[in-house]
């Protein structure tokens, strides 16, 4: 979209949902000489082979400020940038058929409550209401939150890019950054990318799956794995309500949500006939319904299945924002404000220094227990 500038107040590597929301919310803040650099196309990597779920239930109470906060950027989005992304809030429905999951379930539902989630547990046969087609053998029960939901999440990068570039942030595409050059007492001096070098002293990785190698470059460790997540479509829905929540079986992993006309469901298992025993045990209708495409994308993992997000500690203005295991496209907007607030030397909205990469050396992992 923009030529490669000679040099940037800001250099953020990676264009998905993370990447283009710091781009955001740095020129909201009135920072400009940005420039993003994608490896490929924007929303390319993992945000473009999500879900598009945003939820706010989760376990630990850091998670649920950042999605209520990313909720309520992406409730206005249009109003914000111009750009309509299909936001439908049916909710999400867990299904849970195991008693250790019901007291962890149960635990989080009193800290969502608390911060004014309307979360909230519900009985297997108010499940099947919202459901018809379930089969609920062994289910103990099951928790819904009504504000929880889904959108394209390529219109949400396009929608931030497009924002950010009408304020003066340029985008490079296919400018994959190859080295991060330091000079004296070690500060960042520059990147070189494929289309050239780029003299800066700010950096912001916010590169997924492929993280953990922008961060040797600078010589940060950022321990972050791909873990490929596979989903398919049908282009019929089999009956299904035409408001329907976005269901997880939790103990399985097996999900499904509408997707125009038809339905998207996926899993832990790569293959679809990997996934046949949980559709057959929960939405046996599926078995019925003809595949017609299925794609893949990562989740960027980290240790405790929990972001990891901060600034290092040397080389200084390296910040990171990766690790979400699976929520960061529905967080992007509270962390991509939290990266501009730490570039301007702001005062958070939101205090996520308990992400920092530095606990994991410091043996104070934070585990996220909703993950999917």
């Amino acid at each position: 979209m923009s030529p490669r500038p000679e040099s940037a107040a800001v250099v953020i590597v990676g264009g998905g949902a993370v990447g283009t929301a710091a781009a955001y919310h740095l020129a909201r803040l009135g920072i400009t000489d940005v420039v993003v650099c994608e490896r490929e196309t924007l929303g390319s990597g993992s945000t473009g082979k999500s879900a598009g779920g945003i939820r706010l239930q989760f376990g630990d109470e850091l998670n649920v400020r950042l999605s209520l906060r990313s909720l309520a950027e992406l409730e206005r989005f249009e109003e914000l940038t111009g750009q309509p992304i299909d936001l439908v809030q049916p909710g999400y429905l867990f299904l849970l058929d195991d008693e250790r999951d019901v007291g962890v379930f149960r635990q989080a539902l009193a800290v969502q409550q608390a911060l004014g989630v309307p979360s909230r547990e519900i009985t297997p046969a108010e499940a099947r209401e919202l459901v018809p087609q379930l089969t609920l053998d062994g289910i103990v029960t099951a928790t819904y939150c009504p504000r929880d939901g889904y959108m394209t999440a390529d219109a949400v990068v396009r929608g931030y890019a497009a924002a950010a570039a009408a304020r003066g942030v340029r985008i490079c595409q296919s400018c994959p950054v190859t080295a991060i050059r330091t000079g004296a007492g070690g500060r960042i001096v520059g990147v070189d990318t494929a289309q050239g070098p780029i003299a800066t002293d700010t950096v912001i990785c916010a590169a997924g799956a492929w993280s953990a190698e922008v961060g040797r470059l600078a010589g940060v460790e950022l321990p972050v794995v791909g873990l490929p997540r596979w989903m398919h479509f049908t282009p019929s829905d089999g009956g299904l309500p035409a408001r329907l929540p976005l269901t997880i079986d939790f103990s399985s992993g097996f999900y499904f949500h509408r997707e125009g006309a038809g339905l998207v469901f996926g899993g832990r298992e790569q293959e679809v006939e990997g996934l046949a025993e949980h559709v057959a045990r929960r939405l046996p209708v599926l078995l019925e319904l003809p595949v017609t495409s299925s794609w893949w994308g990562y989740y960027e993992v980290s240790p405790d299945e929990n972001a990891i997000v901060g600034e290092a500690a040397a080389p200084g203005r390296f910040l990171y924002a990766t690790g979400f295991s699976g929520h960061g496209f529905q967080q992007a907007p509270a962390v991509g404000e939290h990266l501009a607030e730490l570039v301007a030397g702001l005062p958070p909205t939101l205090d996520l220094s308990p992400f920092d990469v530095a606990r994991f050396a410091a043996g104070h992992e934070r585990r996220e227990a909703f993950v999917v």
